[in-house]
């Protein structure tokens, strides 16, 4: 039933894709709200579209909602008109599927998978009537709990959340429910203080209040401690063993979406060791998904959603254990469906494998090549050649293939002019093979980002390259492919680069930054018509900070990090070693086929590294 007292229809006419906000999708899941003793809100800092398309948040939804005395309900960010119209209307931010403000909420979850949405966490909070700060909010405000990749290093957003859950969520968010309803249960006793003692004694929890950091005379971090004895000064990531069953009854939105289709994920971690990737590191090991489930999955979803197109998630596919023999079952029970592979290695394999696709799979080719030369690619242990590179283009173009996108970074560890003029001539090369091999004329895409480093990555002590330098590597390429025919080129802004590199590898104080930020108006800095660099170095000036120090300068290795009461199971140990391997260029090879590299996630699953089979 719905309860709030705004009047929606007074404003959904004015704003643009109203259908974001209205809720009653086919599938959402509306409970009783007076019969249920917890009520959380998931919130996902940005849009609808790309908010609904993450796969966290209907994980967390079925989840949540599978237990009868609790409710799980959406809500996202609403656009720039839609908040202009709720400020100037005194509507809150609600929950779409009872329409109630989040305020009225035990607890608000956010998902945190992009630096640049933290404004739009603080934006989120404040239009709901929630206090941003967590020292201003006292026990009548719901608990505020963030997950994702970036709490692997929480403490620019320490300020504002109350309780981190790091790493896989499955059982921790179960877990974290049942101490909210032993202490619900026990008249609240100690207030949200003793909630939250309960909630850091859950591994995997972090709750920032009960730790202190301390910092050198030169701004550098001298020690994150807790300040009672019984909290534990290291909190290790959850890693489910198994993974839990796939949501197959997703909410289908009523609007066209980023990814509009059904998801399953069948593999989660990756094994390749790609220097520069967070995800590669954090989300070890390897666990996967068997074909029946699978297939028994792709029958639900399109029972139960109606779709007609399906992508098989993981980091990497192609070493997904028989991913030939599963794709093949799938276009020969459903051979009207379209399947999307996403995350292909760059080989002829891949081609092979696409091939076998229902035909109204074939779609543009997506490969990350990463770098020009192989010098480079042996730095960030992207271990493919231009041989694997021209001849899967070629294949590809001779079965039928017209356009192939190609994914580049700049400002790489060790990268040189000369590096960057390589991505020009490995261009060329594919699109002279390509042009060779198909009959029709190829098109290609080429998209380069601008490298930026990583917690619980080997390249996390590294500096992140300064614009001048890098607008002159951008330069190179825009001279060679800006105006070529058949030859798109997009580069991104190192500005926004130079924002997320502070973000990600910030320490608490970075906090007032972003709160600084926030108040003078930034909002969707993701997106380029709404990122407003001179506020965020505004905001670095009145909170007497640089983002330089944190994004631009290299790290000492035994320099006390940010993050370094964060164990993501991979050793720093490791990662010291992998950073020297670099700079020398040596490759690690995949631990899944040869032997095991002792990266430390064997620490916490024995059976680690797990063997493919069935290729």
């Amino acid at each position: 039933m719905n309860q709030s007292n705004f009047n929606l229809d007074a404003v959904l006419h004015r704003v643009g894709k109203p259908a974001r906000y209205t809720g009653n999708e086919w599938n959402s899941i509306v409970k009783d709200w007076d019969q249920t003793a917890i009520k959380v809100a998931l919130c996902f800092p940005d849009t609808y579209e790309i908010g609904t398309s993450n796969m966290a948040l209907p994980i967390l939804y079925e989840l949540l909602n599978r237990q009868p005395d609790v409710l799980a309900e959406r809500a996202f960010a609403p656009w720039t008109d839609m908040e202009a119209l709720m400020r100037q209307n005194g509507i809150p931010l609600y929950a779409l599927e009872s329409k109630r403000p989040l305020k009225e909420f035990d607890m608000v979850g956010f998902s945190l998978g992009y630096e640049l949405g933290y404004t739009n966490v603080l934006n989120m909070l404040d239009l709901a009537g929630i206090p941003v700060l967590a020292s201003a909010r006292d026990d009548s405000y719901p608990l505020i709990i963030a997950g994702g990749s970036c709490t692997l290093n929480p403490e620019p957003m320490a300020d504002f959340i109350d309780a981190f859950v790091i790493g896989d969520g499955e059982e921790a968010a179960l877990e974290l429910v049942g101490c909210f309803r032993a202490w619900q249960s026990g008249a609240k006793q100690g207030g949200k203080n003793q909630l939250l003692k309960m909630l850091a004694a859950l591994p995997g929890v972090y709750v920032p209040g009960l730790y202190k950091v301390e910092y050198q005379p030169d701004g550098t971090v001298k020690s994150i401690t807790p300040f009672a004895k019984n909290i534990s000064p290291v909190i290790n990531r959850r890693l489910v063993g198994a993974l839990p069953p796939p949501v197959t009854k997703m909410v289908v939105p009523y609007v066209e979406v980023t990814h509009d289709r059904g998801a399953i994920e069948i593999q989660r971690g990756c094994s390749c060791g790609c220097r520069f990737c967070q995800a590669g590191m954090i989300y070890r090991p390897v666990r996967e998904r068997s074909h029946d489930e699978v297939m028994q999955a792709i029958e639900k979803i399109i029972t139960d959603c109606g779709y007609d197109e399906v992508s098989l998630v993981s980091l990497n596919t192609s070493d997904y254990s028989g991913i030939h023999q599963l794709v093949n079952r799938i276009a020969k029970q459903y051979p009207n469906m379209a399947v999307s592979l996403p995350s292909l290695r760059l080989d002829a394999s891949a081609i092979k494998l696409l091939g076998c696709l229902p035909t109204r799979s074939k779609t543009g080719l997506t490969f990350a090549p990463e770098a020009g030369s192989a010098r480079l690619r042996r730095v960030i242990n992207k271990n493919i050649t231009e041989e694997d590179l021209l001849e899967t283009a070629a294949l590809a173009f001779e079965r039928g293939w017209t356009t192939l996108k190609l994914y580049f970074m700049v400002g790489l560890p060790t990268e040189t002019p000369e590096d960057v003029a390589d991505i020009v001539k490995l261009v060329d090369k594919v699109y002279a093979m390509a042009r060779e091999a198909s009959r029709r004329i190829p098109r290609i895409r080429i998209s380069v980002a601008t490298f930026v480093p990583k917690p619980h990555t080997p390249f996390q002590w590294a500096a992140q390259e300064p614009e001048a330098s890098l607008t002159v590597k951008q330069e190179i390429l825009q001279k060679a492919l800006l105006h070529r025919k058949n030859i798109a080129f997009s580069w991104n802004d190192p500005r926004t680069s130079l924002l997320e590199g502070a973000l990600s590898r910030g320490d608490r104080r970075l906090g007032r930054v972003i709160y600084n930020a926030w108040k003078l108006g930034s909002r969707f800095d993701a997106w380029t018509e709404h990122f407003k660099f001179e506020n965020w170095q505004k905001a670095f000036t009145e909170a007497g900070l640089s983002p330089d120090f944190y994004a631009r300068r290299e790290r000492p290795l035994d320099e006390v990090l940010p993050w370094s009461h964060i164990d993501s199971g991979v050793a720093v140990d490791f990662l010291k070693q992998e950073y020297q391997k670099a700079v020398k260029g040596e490759i690690t090879e995949d631990c899944r086929y040869q032997a095991c590299n002792v990266c430390g996630i064997q620490r916490w699953q024995p059976s680690c590294p797990q063997r493919s089979s069935g290729k």
